[in-house]
């Protein structure tokens, strides 16, 4: 296995596993703190509420409460690598796909074009300025007018990933914005909700009453991650989506899906409040369905026609001059040397197999060949969609 798919599949297989535990816990603890049974008449000032559970052959009783000065039990249990981990792998995934081989994945000439260092840099500098940016607003706005705060970083992170659309590959875009909201997601924990809980303990080892203000601040941060969960988990999988990443309405799409995945979340939550939620959740998942079938279904006008008859043996000299450096069984391309996806166009009966799917990434999409690396024509994209169409005879 080469260098660079290794540590591609070493470091996607430790980001998901990570992200199962991360995001897990994230939505196992909002949903408990969603459906806590208000502390009774008896309970201790410092109960926020129980909560009984039955799961693994027995029954959990779970109490959320502050605690009483110098109360601290010896064992405490935390939960921040989770967070840590699923970050350091996808910035290391970032890294390995994106930043390395020149950069390839991250520059589309067609986008704009720009060398390797520019193209980090702007991604490197995104991120910073994402997390400054928001926190700033946090701190200062949203402490007096969280509504306001609210819009404005609505605002931001749809100007970002547009933004992004401008600069970067399609492809690179949509994973520029995941990593900026996992960013945003992972200073939250390291920066606003672990150093809250660390003066809540402090505090409490002090043997001096805890200020809930705290809590009420990390809570807070640790709500905008839940909302966050559902978009960035679709952006974790879009790669694998070309119709999506590669249309020529991208921003768009994304921007629906973002949209409907916070609604549904936002529904979800709100379900425990005794609020109607179904029917909203159901509209705001159907708008983030039809950001997927309709807006990926509305094709630019093509740029050449191609009406007449088209001959395999025209569809191998195109395919032979723009495709098999990548896609045979002994690539000459410098930088796949091995047919990516196991796609291979040395036979016709190969050719004929993947016609449909010839058709969607060079014609409808033109997401092949990678980057227009072998700099194929609209005249050629045409030809290849009208071979497939006409049938995609061999003959």
């Amino acid at each position: 296995m080469h260098a660079n798919e290794l540590l591609d599949v070493v470091f996607r297989w430790a980001h998901l596993i990570a992200g199962i535990m991360w995001i897990g816990n994230s939505m196992l603890f909002n949903w408990l703190d969603r459906n806590l049974i208000a502390p009774g008449p008896g309970a201790s000032k410092l109960s926020q509420g129980k909560i009984y559970m039955v799961h693994s052959g027995a029954f959990y009783e779970v109490e959320k409460k502050l605690l009483e000065p110098g109360e601290l039990p010896d064992q405490l249990h935390w939960f921040k690598w989770q967070n840590f981990t699923t970050w350091a792998t996808g910035i290391c995934l970032l890294v390995v796909v994106y930043y390395m081989n020149g950069a390839a994945f991250l520059v589309d000439p067609s986008v704009r074009a720009m060398g390797q260092g520019e193209a980090i840099a702007w991604s490197a500098g995104s991120l910073i300025a994402a997390w400054a940016i928001y926190d700033a607003i946090w701190m200062t706005i949203g402490k007096r007018a969280p509504g306001v705060a609210t819009a404005l970083a609505f605002v931001l992170l749809f100007a970002a990933a547009y933004g992004f659309t401008l600069v970067f590959s399609g492809r690179a875009a949509y994973i520029q914005t995941g990593v900026m909201i996992g960013t945003v997601m992972t200073g939250n924990v390291w920066m606003r909700i672990l150093p809250s809980q660390r003066s809540l303990i402090a505090a409490t080892k002090a043997g001096q009453a805890q200020d809930e203000t705290l809590s009420l601040r990390a809570k807070q941060r640790s709500i905008h991650n839940n909302y966050l969960t559902f978009p960035l988990l679709f952006i974790m999988i879009s790669n694998h989506f070309p119709s999506t990443y590669g249309h020529h309405l991208r921003f768009y799409v994304l921007a629906m899906v973002m949209v409907g995945g916070a609604g549904v979340r936002h529904f979800m939550n709100v379900r425990y409040a005794g609020r109607m939620w179904m029917g909203p959740a159901l509209g705001m998942a159907g708008f983030a369905i039809a950001g997927l079938m309709i807006l990926t279904r509305i094709r630019e006008a093509p740029a050449v026609t191609v009406t007449d008859q088209v001959s395999f043996a025209r569809v191998q000299e195109i395919i032979q001059a723009r495709c098999v450096q990548c896609h045979s069984a002994k690539p000459t391309d410098d930088q796949f040397v091995v047919a990516p996806n196991n796609v291979m166009f040395d036979t016709a009966e190969r050719i004929q197999a993947m016609a449909a799917r010839i058709k969607d990434r060079v014609y409808t999409n033109q997401t092949m060949p990678f980057l227009n690396k072998t700099q194929i024509t609209p005249q050629e994209r045409a030809e290849l969609g009208a071979w497939v169409d006409q049938g995609a005879k061999l003959k």
